[in-house]
């Protein structure tokens, strides 16, 4: 994961009525190539910062949470400006409200958070190149062998297992 940005990073939607700040780093950022993120999002691919909930502070605007069909049939939860629809943050099924997928162009500073992984690669439109130096995998991958150790710890906190 990338140790330049700078925290807290703040980000919001198109029409500032929502604005959020992180107020520490992620715990691991996706650039997931799947066709359901392409329809979903009508570009290339999702790339999500990873965050517990209780990191995330809404500095306005609440946003208006709807539930979303998902690959997985378990849906997600997406959480958009009530004014200008653009979604700040997901909420899926395996952590559910305790983790905040952040939509990283949502970011005031997007630069601050490149792609810790490329995931579903085996979908990802022919034309992308993917950089040298990040690991790609052709769907999903086991966090074990990925994440930093101080991430799977904060997952542990996270899901009392610690």
């Amino acid at each position: 994961m990338t140790d330049t940005a700078r925290f807290p990073l703040e980000g919001g939607c198109d029409c500032r009525h929502v604005r959020y700040r992180m107020r520490t780093a992620p715990l691991f950022v996706h650039c997931c190539h799947c066709r359901w993120c392409q329809r979903e999002s009508g570009a290339s691919f999702a790339l999500n910062a990873m965050i517990e909930a209780d990191r995330v502070d809404v500095l306005g605007g609440e946003p208006l949470v709807v539930d979303t069909p998902s690959e997985s049939g378990k849906g997600q939860r997406i959480a958009r400006c009530p004014r200008c629809h653009i979604a700040v943050w997901s909420n899926y099924a395996g952590a559910g409200p305790r983790v905040h997928f952040v939509r990283v162009g949502t970011l005031d500073d997007p630069d601050a958070l490149p792609p810790d992984i490329h995931i579903f690669t085996a979908s990802k439109q022919p034309w992308v190149q993917l950089p040298a130096g990040v690991p790609a995998v052709p769907e999903y991958y086991d966090r074990r062998q990925y994440w930093p150790a101080e991430s799977l710890q904060r997952r542990d906190v996270l899901l009392g297992r610690a």
